[in-house]
């Protein structure tokens, strides 16, 4: 029996051939079927050079197993989950690689409704019959029908605006020659039928697969320049970037700033509470005093979650909030079946933009200053316990409030800190706030003191 390495916590990824190749694809499809017994369900790809042949192995195999699949296309990871909870489907697969290297692909898989397939909720029983190839013999075999899901995904994208609010917007668009933009495309189409005032400048625009300028991941600083220089040029109100498969957006301010998730989190709980105030916004643990105080002024309840997005859609679900958002650039949407989205938080960030008749740069300028952050700082650690329980042991004196919902917050009233280790790799995570005005020290003094503890 081989072993699958290409089984991670929330999804397949794995370098090609040895990892992942159109005969592990053709199991994993086949795998799905005999499972979950789906009578149909969405598979789309992404726009690398091996994903289509890795999609229509993933089909056959899923034909094999008696399922009948609508093949998408070529989509990003959102549309097949849109797909998922939108059609009479029980599933999707998304065959992509999002921002890994340029040798590597893999999978997200969605079960009916959208609910996703992890490795605690069904991805280990997948692997494990992937793996031992016991597969059942299917008297009537799927069929395969080519479904274009793009008109209706558009116009459930622009249920989020009041296009008669809108007012004129300049934006930027990099789609990092990924997945993004054909839906960009279609949208602009929607505005000009609708009188949309919202006018795009397209940079890395068309889909390539062979990434011309490069893997798109504008969570990389070096990757951020083509984006903010042409927002710039462009006299833009706004810049956004996307990675591969489009499920993150970056984006940039009227300034070419980069903006920080963090921040972005709490422009969508003022979106959203603007809009109806009352509703619930998740959020997780590492950096929270702007989330707080944005949902608290507009009359929101915020609700904490283990960072990870199996944790954040449960909880979602269970308070029936209408948003959750990670700092690491993931929003999730009550209305979008609790998935993440890459669209609609800027089309979100457009109205509020509409709305409050401030520039973005004003709206995060005003968040920072209140509350200063770190941004998440990574060490490369060989025994994370022992480093957390020092820290915890140095300032225990201080005696913090102490939050262990995911690593350790300690809350000292003027400033806070969260560390976690990393769930995938030997790092620790450290993010770092304070309250302006009330430290009396500076958000440096604090990372360097505990830079030193970490370091020592």
């Amino acid at each position: 029996m081989t072993t699958l390495t290409c089984f991670k916590a929330y999804d397949i990824r794995g370098k090609l051939e040895t990892e992942l190749n159109e005969e592990i694809a053709y199991k994993v499809g086949r795998a799905y079927g005999q499972i979950y017994k789906p009578t149909q369900i969405v598979v789309g790809c992404d726009v690398r050079l091996s994903s289509e042949s890795l999609k229509q192995a993933t089909i056959q195999g899923l034909n094999d197993a008696g399922v009948n699949v609508l093949d998408l296309g070529m989509t990003g990871t959102e549309e097949v989950y849109f797909g998922a909870f939108h059609l009479d489907v029980q599933g999707g697969i998304e065959v992509t690689a999002s921002h890994n290297p340029m040798d590597y692909n893999g999978m997200k898989l969605v079960r009916e409704n959208s609910r996703p397939i992890s490795a605690d909720t069904g991805l280990k029983e997948i692997q494990a019959l992937a793996e031992t190839n016991q597969f059942e013999d299917v008297t009537t075999k799927g069929t395969t029908t080519h479904y274009n899901i793009l008109p209706e995904f558009v116009e459930h994208l622009l249920t989020y605006i009041q296009p008669e609010k809108i007012r004129p917007l300049k934006l930027v668009v990099n789609a990092g020659n990924g997945a993004a933009g054909h839906v960009i495309d279609a949208l602009e189409a929607q505005f000009k039928e609708k009188n949309i005032p919202i006018e795009f400048v397209k940079i890395h625009h068309e889909a390539d697969g062979t990434f011309p300028n490069g893997i798109p991941n504008p969570l990389l600083v070096e990757n951020r320049a083509s984006t903010s220089e042409a927002v710039l040029e462009h006299k833009a109100d706004m810049g956004i970037a996307w990675d591969g498969d489009f499920d993150r957006c970056f984006l940039f301010d009227e300034k070419g700033q980069f903006i920080e998730g963090y921040y972005i989190v709490g422009l969508l709980a003022q979106a959203f509470l603007l809009q109806k105030s009352g509703e619930k916004i998740v959020h997780d643990p590492r950096l929270v005093w702007n989330t707080l105080d944005i949902v608290e002024k507009y009359q929101g309840t915020a609700v904490q979650s283990k960072s990870g997005h199996a944790f954040i859609k449960q909880i979602m679900r269970e308070e029936n909030a209408v948003y959750g958002g990670e700092m690491s650039a993931h929003h999730y949407f009550r209305d979008f079946a609790y998935c993440d989205s890459g669209m609609i938080p800027w089309l979100l960030v457009s109205a509020l933009l509409s709305e409050t008749q401030q520039s973005l740069s004003s709206l995060v300028e005003n968040m920072i200053a209140k509350f200063p952050c770190s941004g998440e700082i990574n060490f490369k650690v060989s025994d994370t316990k022992t480093v957390i329980q020092r820290i915890f042991d140095h300032y225990s004196v201080a005696q913090p409030s102490i939050d262990q919902t995911d690593g350790v917050s300690l809350d000292f009233g003027t400033w806070r800190l969260n560390i976690r280790a990393s769930n995938t790799e030997p790092l620790l995570r450290l993010n770092i706030e304070v309250r302006a005005g009330a430290a009396g020290r500076s958000l440096q003094s604090y990372v360097e003191e505990v830079t030193a503890l970490i370091t020592a």
